[in-house]
């Protein structure tokens, strides 16, 4: 039996994936989609993939699915960063526009529990994001992933690292992506776990792949990338990662349904098809 598999092609999901995908540990075949967060969280709220990479902002809305505790992303020093054109502080962002890239995603959720008050969100592709913050085609922009490296290329400047912020204000590594499974989990799960542990074991197996997915991110940029947010946690969220996980959630749910950031939402995101493989994606 084949599954359907959705995951990002960024480096720390093909990394992650890779000796799955190539049979190079036991487990299920599967048949690939690579796509935006954006997207990925779509597809599973309309229950299209068997396995499939979502933000844990969406696992409260999944019907049918099941969280594995192997395969996501979970950590410390790893959150969305707040940027700016121009060097500014939270207060200065009352008011205004941030873009981001994803009204589903953990990042935005965690951009509405820190708060800073803006008036406007505007929903666009990961990789636009940085252009049109540097450009002042927005106020503010909400990135992650290899953008925590390459943002001073953008001669962009950092506001808030709310993976800093939800630390210091927990004490928990910040959940940013999940694993969910509707068909036998724990056999999944399993695979995934094997699937890890051998990308660790054989780090250069898998770089022709992930280099492949990587849109020409430089080398050291995915070397980074990997470091940072394939961690132990993404071999077993053990008791720490199931705690950050049901805080997040929680104070989520305390906060409202509404995903919402106190102004009006401009969806200028990449629509409900997956993306070609050689585009970037967001957690």
């Amino acid at each position: 039996m084949t599954l359907s598999l959705g995951f990002s092609p960024c480096p720390n999901d093909t990394f992650v994936f890779h000796a799955l995908v190539h049979g190079l540990v036991e487990g299920p075949a599967v048949d690939v989609t690579y796509a935006d967060i954006d997207v990925l969280n779509g597809l599973a709220l309309r229950v299209a993939l068997d396995v499939v990479k979502v933000s844990y902002a969406v696992l409260p809305r999944l019907q049918g699915y099941t969280l594995l505790a192997s395969g996501g992303a979970l950590g410390r020093g790893c959150g969305p960063l707040v940027l700016t054109r121009e060097p500014a502080d939270a207060t200065a962002l009352k008011g205004a526009t941030i873009a981001v890239p994803g009204e589903d995603t953990t990042a935005y959720l965690l951009l509405r529990l820190w708060d800073p008050g803006f008036a406007g969100v505007k929903v666009m592709p990961f990789d636009t994001i940085m252009p049109a913050v540097a450009a002042g085609e927005v106020d503010a922009g909400l990135v992650i992933h290899e953008s925590r490296f390459t943002y001073p290329s953008y001669g962009l400047h950092l506001v808030a690292d709310l993976g800093d912020w939800w630390e210091g204000d927990t004490g928990l590594p910040i959940p940013l992506g999940a694993i969910v499974a509707r068909c036998d989990a724990s056999e999944v799960e399993a695979a995934i776990r094997r699937s890890v542990e051998y990308a660790w074991a054989h780090p250069e197996a898998s770089r022709d792949y992930v280099l492949a997915h990587s849109q020409e991110l430089a080398p050291e940029v995915v070397d980074a990338h990997i470091a940072l947010y394939v961690n132990e946690f993404t071999r077993d969220l053990g008791d720490e990662g199931r705690r950050a996980v049901e805080t997040l959630l929680a104070r989520a749910a305390a906060l409202s349904t509404s995903y919402s950031c106190g102004g009006a939402v401009d969806a200028q995101g990449p629509g409900s098809q997956p993306r070609n493989s050689t585009q970037r994606s967001t957690r």
